[in-house]
């Protein structure tokens, strides 16, 4: 009978690891504010500009580019409505280890923000639906809705110092060949710290964690990232 267990054991498959990891940077430069400096009629219409640079597989591969740029309007002191495009540059290593050809997707998007004061600090909500055009996805459109949660805690010795963390939830909202099964799609979580040199310069280094589910819900990818920020106000 030990025999015969033996021999099952060996006979078993051997369960693989199905969560690929891999390590990289993130780069973003942002810059938001009212149009007020064109013409006073305008207090209330912001402009949101942003640019991002990405590297993977350790370090060694530059693969992703992102621009975005939108139009809002602040309903009040915390809440802001937005549309806005994104284009994303994409170059992908195959499993042969061969660097594929660039490959552009391009975003368009409604967006939501909230932002809440507390004693602890601020609490920002935005809420994103986009609309993602795939190469490859002929004629079919993938929606996915994000919702982000962010954090920033100035800290009492230094209150241009902040502990800032956030999360941010994508769902693939539609089934597309090219986009993926419905379901979850991503996950982003970050923590690290904000200096605010003025009310117009700040910057954010820190983690960020990226946990990415492939097309058809069998295999992940987590990506460990160093990220850092500079946001403009105008």
């Amino acid at each position: 009978m030990l025999s015969t267990l033996t021999n099952a054991v060996k006979a078993a498959p051997v369960m693989q690891d199905d969560l690929l990891q891999d390590a990289g940077s993130w780069l973003q430069v942002v810059a938001e504010g009212s149009l007020k400096t064109a013409d006073p009629k305008l207090e209330k219409v912001r402009l949101w500009v942003e640019g991002q640079s990405r590297w993977d597989d350790d370090w060694n591969h530059w693969y992703q580019g992102m621009a975005r740029t939108a139009i809002g309007y602040s309903i009040s002191d915390r809440a802001t409505i937005w549309a806005g495009y994104t284009f994303l540059p994409t170059q992908q290593i195959n499993a042969k280890g061969v660097v594929q050809p660039y490959k552009a997707q391009q975003d368009v998007w409604p967006a939501f923000r909230y932002v809440l004061p507390t004693s602890l600090g601020t609490v920002t909500f935005r809420t994103m639906i986009e609309t993602n055009f795939l190469p490859g996805n002929e004629t079919d459109v993938r929606v996915r809705p994000r919702q982000m949660v962010r954090f920033m805690h100035p800290l009492e010795f230094e209150p241009r110092l902040s502990v800032i963390t956030w999360d941010e939830f994508f769902v693939r909202a539609n089934t597309t060949k090219a986009g993926g099964d419905y379901g979850f799609d991503q996950n982003r979580a970050f923590a690290g710290l904000g200096w605010s040199f003025n009310k117009t310069f700040r910057t954010e280094a820190g983690y960020m964690n990226q946990y990415i589910d492939d097309n058809s819900h069998t295999t992940a990818t987590m990506h460990h990232l160093i990220m850092g920020s500079l946001f403009m106000s105008f």
